[in-house]
């Protein structure tokens, strides 16, 4: 990420800092509930120590790793070695997303879960850990990032993650097929309008009114800003909330009337 982009980054986030509303600006008994139960909970889970033991190591490992990059470029660097203490610092999401997820996902209690884009499966680990009776599908474009997260799994004594490698574009077909109804799908990876839009779709086709959709960095570039705004005028969409590093898409029918929150989180 060169600095004009830091800095526009930076620019739209304090922006979002200062307009994004809390629960006193919301119609919405689900989304009042949500934020009361879910974002406002502070409550601390023995998984959570255990995932971040884990991070705090890889982000002081010294190893390497030869990387493939299918998506729009890394925010690390252009070559194809990285560290891993990079990969995990760079490129995996702040301990409060993965609790947020660990918290959504022991309210909405999903059983099957799908994750595109493995990492160092710190989210994924969160999301396992939520739901140890869910299986949770992830998917990785890179092998050596996916056996490395693969050890990360073994280490933390996950059983429920089935992890898939290869491109997006290849796999997550079958993955869906194998699936049948995804009830929440995180998309991370590739960063670009027209992939995103294409998993949306595909993923779409399968999930129902009460699955869950959730967007990492919808604000990263105006191309995936451009995505974010394509998917909530989606007709299927009813309900989006922007948590700026993240957007929650939900399909319920018992929203009649479409609504869009930017919530600080």
């Amino acid at each position: 990420m060169g600095l004009a982009q830091q800095y526009n980054l930076a620019s739209k986030y304090l922006k979002y800092y200062f307009t994004s509303g809390n629960r006193h600006d919301v119609h919405s008994p689900f989304v009042y509930a949500l934020i009361e139960d879910v974002l406002l909970d502070k409550s601390k889970h023995a998984a959570f120590a255990e995932i971040e033991a884990l991070r705090k190591q890889l982000l002081h490992s010294d190893e390497t790793l030869q990387v493939t990059d299918l998506g729009a470029g890394s925010l690390i660097s252009a070559g194809n070695e990285r560290r891993v203490r990079d990969i995990t610092r760079y490129a995996a999401k702040q301990p409060k997303f993965g609790q947020l997820f660990y918290r959504l996902i022991q309210y909405l209690q999903p059983a099957r879960i799908l994750e595109l884009g493995t990492s160092m499966g710190l989210s994924t680990a969160y999301m396992a850990k939520a739901a140890p009776k869910a299986k949770v599908y992830t998917i990785e474009g890179c092998p050596n990032i996916a056996a490395r997260a693969a050890k990360n799994f073994e280490t933390l004594h996950l059983r429920n993650i089935i992890q898939v490698t290869g491109n997006f574009d290849t796999v997550l077909p079958d993955v869906l097929k194998q699936m049948q109804l995804p009830d929440w799908v995180y998309i991370d990876g590739n960063h670009r309008k027209e992939p995103t839009l294409a998993y949306f779709e595909q993923c779409l086709q399968f999930a129902d009114e009460y699955s869950v959709f959730i967007f990492d960095d919808i604000h990263w570039t105006p191309d995936m800003e451009a995505a974010w705004h394509t998917i909530q005028a989606h007709p299927q969409v009813t309900l989006t909330i922007d948590l700026f590093f993240i957007g929650l898409v939900f399909f319920r029918k018992d929203f009649k009337v479409k609504q869009h929150f930017t919530l600080k989180y």
